[in-house]
Protein backbone atom coordinates (compact mmCIF):
# COMPACT_ATOMS: atom_id res chain seq x y z
CA UNK A 1 0.00 0.00 0.00
CA UNK A 2 0.70 3.67 -0.91
CA UNK A 3 1.92 5.85 2.04
CA UNK A 4 0.36 8.91 2.26
CA UNK A 5 3.31 11.36 1.85
CA UNK A 6 6.96 10.90 0.97
CA UNK A 7 9.56 11.58 3.24
CA UNK A 8 10.81 14.82 2.84
CA UNK A 9 14.22 13.95 0.80
CA UNK A 10 12.28 12.28 -1.70
CA UNK A 11 9.81 15.22 -1.72
CA UNK A 12 12.65 17.55 -2.69
CA UNK A 13 14.36 15.04 -5.15
CA UNK A 14 10.96 14.59 -7.01
CA UNK A 15 10.50 18.44 -7.12
CA UNK A 16 14.15 18.43 -8.73
CA UNK A 17 12.55 16.54 -11.81
CA UNK A 18 10.89 17.74 -15.05
CA UNK A 19 8.86 15.87 -17.08
CA UNK A 20 10.80 17.47 -20.44
CA UNK A 21 13.29 19.93 -20.86
CA UNK A 22 11.69 23.64 -21.78
CA UNK A 23 12.56 24.75 -25.22
CA UNK A 24 10.55 28.07 -25.62
CA UNK A 25 10.44 28.68 -30.00
CA UNK A 26 8.22 31.29 -31.41
CA UNK A 27 4.57 30.96 -31.93
CA UNK A 28 3.29 31.53 -35.36
CA UNK A 29 0.15 33.50 -35.74
CA UNK A 30 -2.28 30.47 -36.19
CA UNK A 31 -0.66 28.94 -33.11
CA UNK A 32 -1.11 32.09 -30.71
CA UNK A 33 -4.42 32.81 -31.88
CA UNK A 34 -5.65 28.99 -31.20
CA UNK A 35 -4.20 29.52 -27.29
CA UNK A 36 -6.27 32.91 -27.11
CA UNK A 37 -9.47 31.52 -28.81
CA UNK A 38 -9.42 28.03 -27.55
CA UNK A 39 -7.58 28.22 -23.65
CA UNK A 40 -11.16 29.33 -22.22
CA UNK A 41 -12.60 26.09 -22.87
CA UNK A 42 -10.12 23.76 -23.80
CA UNK A 43 -7.39 25.14 -21.64
CA UNK A 44 -6.33 24.05 -17.50
CA UNK A 45 -4.92 26.41 -15.96
CA UNK A 46 -2.28 25.51 -13.34
CA UNK A 47 -3.63 25.56 -9.43
CA UNK A 48 -2.05 24.18 -6.22
CA UNK A 49 -4.72 24.53 -4.15
CA UNK A 50 -7.66 21.58 -5.14
CA UNK A 51 -7.74 18.35 -7.35
CA UNK A 52 -9.78 18.50 -10.60
CA UNK A 53 -13.20 17.29 -10.97
CA UNK A 54 -13.10 15.68 -13.89
CA UNK A 55 -16.66 14.61 -13.90
CA UNK A 56 -17.56 18.29 -13.96
CA UNK A 57 -14.54 19.18 -16.45
CA UNK A 58 -15.96 17.15 -19.20
CA UNK A 59 -19.25 16.87 -18.02
CA UNK A 60 -19.19 13.07 -18.06
CA UNK A 61 -18.01 10.12 -16.14
CA UNK A 62 -15.84 8.43 -18.87
CA UNK A 63 -12.44 7.00 -17.96
CA UNK A 64 -9.41 9.46 -18.43
CA UNK A 65 -6.40 9.14 -20.04
CA UNK A 66 -3.04 11.63 -19.19
CA UNK A 67 -0.47 12.04 -21.35
CA UNK A 68 2.96 13.59 -20.40
CA UNK A 69 5.26 15.36 -22.98
CA UNK A 70 2.66 15.41 -26.27
CA UNK A 71 5.06 17.67 -28.19
CA UNK A 72 2.71 18.78 -31.03
CA UNK A 73 -0.25 17.02 -30.07
CA UNK A 74 -0.52 15.25 -33.34
CA UNK A 75 -0.75 11.70 -32.02
CA UNK A 76 -2.80 13.38 -29.05
CA UNK A 77 -5.59 14.71 -31.06
CA UNK A 78 -5.25 11.75 -33.22
CA UNK A 79 -6.16 9.39 -30.42
CA UNK A 80 -8.82 11.43 -28.93
CA UNK A 81 -10.20 11.84 -32.42
CA UNK A 82 -10.54 8.09 -32.38
CA UNK A 83 -11.91 7.10 -28.67
CA UNK A 84 -14.10 10.20 -28.07
CA UNK A 85 -15.84 8.35 -25.27
CA UNK A 86 -12.13 8.32 -23.42
CA UNK A 87 -11.20 11.97 -22.28
CA UNK A 88 -7.91 12.76 -22.73
CA UNK A 89 -5.69 15.23 -20.67
CA UNK A 90 -2.23 16.35 -22.04
CA UNK A 91 0.80 18.11 -20.39
CA UNK A 92 3.14 19.67 -22.67
CA UNK A 93 5.27 22.60 -21.05
CA UNK A 94 6.33 24.00 -24.88
CA UNK A 95 3.87 26.68 -25.97
CA UNK A 96 4.45 26.64 -29.29
CA UNK A 97 3.39 22.34 -29.08
CA UNK A 98 0.32 23.75 -26.76
CA UNK A 99 -0.95 25.57 -29.27
CA UNK A 100 -0.36 23.76 -32.48
CA UNK A 101 -1.67 21.09 -30.23
CA UNK A 102 -4.86 23.37 -30.08
CA UNK A 103 -4.96 24.24 -33.56
CA UNK A 104 -5.10 20.29 -34.55
CA UNK A 105 -7.88 20.04 -31.95
CA UNK A 106 -10.06 22.46 -33.33
CA UNK A 107 -9.93 20.82 -36.39
CA UNK A 108 -11.05 17.97 -34.95
CA UNK A 109 -14.23 19.72 -33.21
CA UNK A 110 -13.01 17.58 -30.23
CA UNK A 111 -14.52 17.88 -27.15
CA UNK A 112 -12.73 15.15 -25.02
CA UNK A 113 -9.03 16.94 -24.60
CA UNK A 114 -7.94 19.37 -22.39
CA UNK A 115 -4.44 20.46 -22.25
CA UNK A 116 -2.52 22.03 -19.23
CA UNK A 117 1.06 23.75 -19.56
CA UNK A 118 3.20 23.28 -16.73
CA UNK A 119 5.55 20.56 -15.23
CA UNK A 120 4.03 17.17 -14.92
CA UNK A 121 5.27 16.32 -11.60
CA UNK A 122 3.81 19.34 -9.85
CA UNK A 123 0.75 18.72 -11.93
CA UNK A 124 0.22 15.32 -10.47
CA UNK A 125 0.95 16.66 -7.14
CA UNK A 126 -1.13 19.14 -7.08
CA UNK A 127 -3.93 18.90 -9.58
CA UNK A 128 -4.99 15.03 -9.99
CA UNK A 129 -6.92 13.09 -7.43
CA UNK A 130 -5.33 9.94 -6.16
CA UNK A 131 -6.85 6.49 -7.97
CA UNK A 132 -8.57 9.25 -10.94
CA UNK A 133 -6.42 7.96 -13.98
CA UNK A 134 -7.49 4.95 -16.09
CA UNK A 135 -4.11 5.44 -18.03
CA UNK A 136 -0.90 7.67 -18.39
CA UNK A 137 1.00 7.50 -21.32
CA UNK A 138 4.47 8.73 -21.84
CA UNK A 139 5.92 8.40 -25.58
CA UNK A 140 9.64 9.31 -26.03
CA UNK A 141 10.36 11.85 -23.48
CA UNK A 142 13.91 13.40 -23.83
CA UNK A 143 16.72 10.78 -22.66
CA UNK A 144 19.28 12.49 -21.45
CA UNK A 145 21.97 10.12 -22.92
CA UNK A 146 24.68 10.92 -21.26
CA UNK A 147 25.40 9.07 -18.27
CA UNK A 148 25.92 11.97 -16.14
CA UNK A 149 22.45 13.02 -16.88
CA UNK A 150 20.91 10.10 -16.12
CA UNK A 151 20.11 11.25 -13.03
CA UNK A 152 17.15 13.58 -14.82
CA UNK A 153 15.24 11.23 -16.90
CA UNK A 154 11.80 11.13 -15.53
CA UNK A 155 10.96 7.48 -15.80
CA UNK A 156 12.84 6.99 -11.93
CA UNK A 157 11.33 4.63 -9.35
CA UNK A 158 9.94 7.74 -7.19
CA UNK A 159 8.07 8.64 -10.17
CA UNK A 160 6.71 6.09 -10.94
CA UNK A 161 5.25 5.79 -7.55
CA UNK A 162 3.58 8.95 -8.06
CA UNK A 163 2.07 7.63 -11.01
CA UNK A 164 1.20 4.64 -8.91
CA UNK A 165 -1.03 6.69 -6.74
CA UNK A 166 -3.08 8.26 -9.37
CA UNK A 167 -3.97 5.74 -11.42
CA UNK A 168 -6.72 3.41 -10.74
CA UNK A 169 -6.28 -0.18 -9.97
CA UNK A 170 -6.28 -2.15 -12.83
CA UNK A 171 -5.19 1.21 -15.14
CA UNK A 172 -2.41 0.93 -17.26
CA UNK A 173 0.98 3.18 -18.04
CA UNK A 174 2.23 3.15 -20.97
CA UNK A 175 5.77 4.57 -22.30
CA UNK A 176 7.49 4.51 -25.86
CA UNK A 177 11.22 5.57 -26.27
CA UNK A 178 13.91 5.35 -29.64
CA UNK A 179 16.34 4.92 -27.27
CA UNK A 180 17.69 1.00 -26.79
CA UNK A 181 19.57 2.27 -23.54
CA UNK A 182 16.37 4.55 -22.10
CA UNK A 183 14.02 1.40 -23.18
CA UNK A 184 16.41 -0.59 -20.64
CA UNK A 185 16.15 2.30 -18.15
CA UNK A 186 12.25 1.77 -18.46
CA UNK A 187 12.09 -1.42 -18.24
CA UNK A 188 14.31 -2.42 -14.83
CA UNK A 189 12.35 0.63 -13.79
CA UNK A 190 8.90 -0.74 -14.57
CA UNK A 191 9.57 -4.40 -13.35
CA UNK A 192 11.65 -3.26 -9.94
CA UNK A 193 8.07 -1.45 -9.05
CA UNK A 194 6.23 -2.60 -6.34
CA UNK A 195 3.04 -0.97 -7.78
CA UNK A 196 3.04 -2.62 -11.29
CA UNK A 197 2.72 -5.71 -13.66
CA UNK A 198 4.22 -5.94 -17.09
CA UNK A 199 1.71 -6.91 -19.40
CA UNK A 200 4.57 -7.95 -21.95
CA UNK A 201 4.24 -12.29 -22.12
CA UNK A 202 7.69 -11.90 -21.82
CA UNK A 203 8.35 -9.58 -19.27
CA UNK A 204 10.12 -6.76 -21.43
CA UNK A 205 8.23 -4.88 -24.71
CA UNK A 206 5.30 -4.76 -26.07
CA UNK A 207 4.49 -4.34 -30.09
CA UNK A 208 3.64 -1.20 -30.82
CA UNK A 209 -0.50 -0.89 -30.29
CA UNK A 210 -2.41 0.34 -33.34
CA UNK A 211 -4.12 2.45 -31.39
CA UNK A 212 -1.03 4.67 -30.93
CA UNK A 213 -0.33 6.64 -33.85
CA UNK A 214 3.53 7.28 -34.93
CA UNK A 215 4.79 10.72 -33.49
CA UNK A 216 6.86 12.91 -35.09
CA UNK A 217 10.08 11.56 -32.63
CA UNK A 218 9.14 8.14 -33.74
CA UNK A 219 9.67 8.33 -37.55
CA UNK A 220 12.98 10.65 -37.10
CA UNK A 221 14.17 7.95 -34.79
CA UNK A 222 13.38 5.40 -37.35
CA UNK A 223 15.11 7.70 -40.37
CA UNK A 224 17.74 7.51 -37.81
CA UNK A 225 17.94 3.47 -38.31
CA UNK A 226 16.94 3.64 -34.30
CA UNK A 227 14.21 0.47 -33.18
CA UNK A 228 11.35 1.68 -31.11
CA UNK A 229 10.09 -0.04 -27.37
CA UNK A 230 6.59 0.15 -26.50
CA UNK A 231 6.10 -0.67 -22.41
CA UNK A 232 2.99 -1.46 -20.78
CA UNK A 233 2.59 -1.95 -17.58
CA UNK A 234 -0.81 -2.25 -15.47
CA UNK A 235 -1.30 -0.63 -12.02
CA UNK A 236 -1.43 -3.89 -8.84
Amino acid sequence: MLEDSNSETQSKFMRKIVSFVRREGRLTNGQARAIEELWPTMGIDYSSEQKLDFSRLFGNDNPVVLEIGFGMGKSLVEMAAADRNTNFIGIEVHKPGVGACLMAARESLLTNLKVIEHDAVEVLESMIADSSLSKVQIFFPDPWQKKKHNKRRIIQPSFLELLAKKIRSQGLLHMATDWQLYAEHMLEVGNGSEYFVNTSLTNDYIPRPDFRPMTKFELRGISQGHGIWDLMFQRK
